[in-house]
């Protein structure tokens, strides 16, 4: 069967879809590094809402995404901006996503790690910012879950300079019940962050971020990286004190980060990896075993589709996501919390149908096709 697929230049082009899924089926724990898949979550289509109202959540396929992953033996990463977490839902959707995914976690002995942010709030001062991340990171370690303090747009409007972000970090630090995951995320994922750490000149925010962690190496588990540059992640992970690991959040270099060179590696907390989760742990499975060429084998040629998800402006990246998931037949809709099932276009939507299909990711392919003909009718684009 031929499908005819919208391209960039408004013509359409023919594509013989894959007749078989790759086989991927559920394995040993992974060993030799911890990996963590950044999880969407699945919009109620039935509810009558519009795109700034809050966020309606279909609970039970939004947690069966979640055993998924862990049943090939991945960690989640919940609330993140994968879940699109200011963008469509906020901090009441948030606190409930992580309220019942923890408690899934625990029933099913799946690892899971949640976002604490500030977005609570608007913006405000110091003293607001960091009361509002005390109250997330509170519900957190109240879960049993591990903690991921993320970056924060209200500290970056209160804050003047690294000497705010080494106070309001530091408090938080010495807090913490349990080491927890620094992240950086880049102003290409979100804009409001340009400045993080006290400076737009990477090399001064990167010493400031070191300086955090260095004043409280026993309370940083790892951090995670998302700046979409495989030589700054490199150079940061030669200067991290022993113990503290580097979780790769570079959606556009991480087979080489993860399986690293002769001085270390990183280890994985990616939304690609959404998509990708079987084959990801498949390929993390073959390098437990040593076989690093095997592991670059198998996720090498995955980056192609990565970048084209992640291209920008990358913060739309959830909208392929998502849409993977539904031709995966992992939810019976392509409908997202804030109606951002608009912010790509047709011709974005065929390429990353295009490449998904070539890798086998598709359970299914022939539903994977049927829902993409859909959707191309739905466009007004006759087969």
């Amino acid at each position: 069967m031929t499908i005819h697929l919208p391209d960039s230049r408004g013509g359409l082009r023919a594509y013989e879809p894959r007749a078989e899924p790759l086989a991927l089926a559920p394995g040993a724990p992974l060993t030799s590094r911890t990996v963590f898949s950044a999880a969407h979550v699945v919009a109620d289509p039935y509810a009558d809402v519009s795109p700034d109202s809050a966020a309606a959540v279909d609970w039970d396929a939004t947690l069966a995404f979640r055993r998924h992953l862990w049943s090939h033996g991945l960690g989640v990463a919940e609330a993140m901006d994968t879940a699109q977490r200011g963008m469509g839902l906020d901090w009441a959707g948030a606190a409930e996503l992580i309220r019942r995914s923890a408690a899934e976690a625990k029933a099913v002995g799946g690892r899971i790690a949640c976002g604490v942010g500030t977005d609570q709030i608007a913006g405000g001062s110091l003293v607001e910012v960091r009361a509002a991340y005390e109250e997330q990171l509170a519900l957190v370690e109240a879960t049993g879950a591990q903690s991921i303090l993320m970056a924060s747009r209200a500290l970056a409007a209160a804050a003047r300079g690294p000497e705010d972000y080494l106070e309001v970090y530091g408090h938080l630090l010495r807090q913490a019940a349990e080491p927890v995951v620094l992240h950086w995320l880049g102003p290409m994922f979100d804009p409001a962050l340009e400045g993080y750490w006290g400076s737009s000149d990477l090399d001064t925010a990167t010493d400031t971020f070191l300086e955090v962690i260095a004043a409280h190496p026993d309370k940083v588990d790892g951090i995670k990286v998302s700046l979409l540059d495989a030589q700054r992640e490199i150079d940061i992970r030669r200067r991290l004190p022993q113990g503290v690991r580097c979780y790769t959040g570079d959606d556009f270099n991480y087979p080489e980060l993860i399986a690293g060179d002769e001085q270390g590696f990183s280890h994985a907390l990616l939304g690609i990896f959404d998509p990708l989760g079987p084959l990801a742990a498949e390929a993390v499975r073959v390098l437990d075993t040593g076989n690093v060429g095997g592991f670059r084998e198998l996720l090498d040629p995955t980056v192609e589709l990565s970048r084209h998800l992640f291209q920008t402006p990358t913060r739309f990246y959830k909208t392929g996501v998502v849409f993977l998931a539904w031709l995966a037949g992992h939810q019976s809709h392509f409908t997202m919390v804030g109606g951002l099932q608009s912010a790509r276009s047709l011709p974005h939507f065929a390429r990353a149908y295009e490449l998904a299909d070539g890798l086998g990711l598709f359970p299914d392919p022939k539903l994977a096709e049927e829902r993409m003909k859909n959707l191309l009718s739905l466009y007004g684009v006759a087969q």
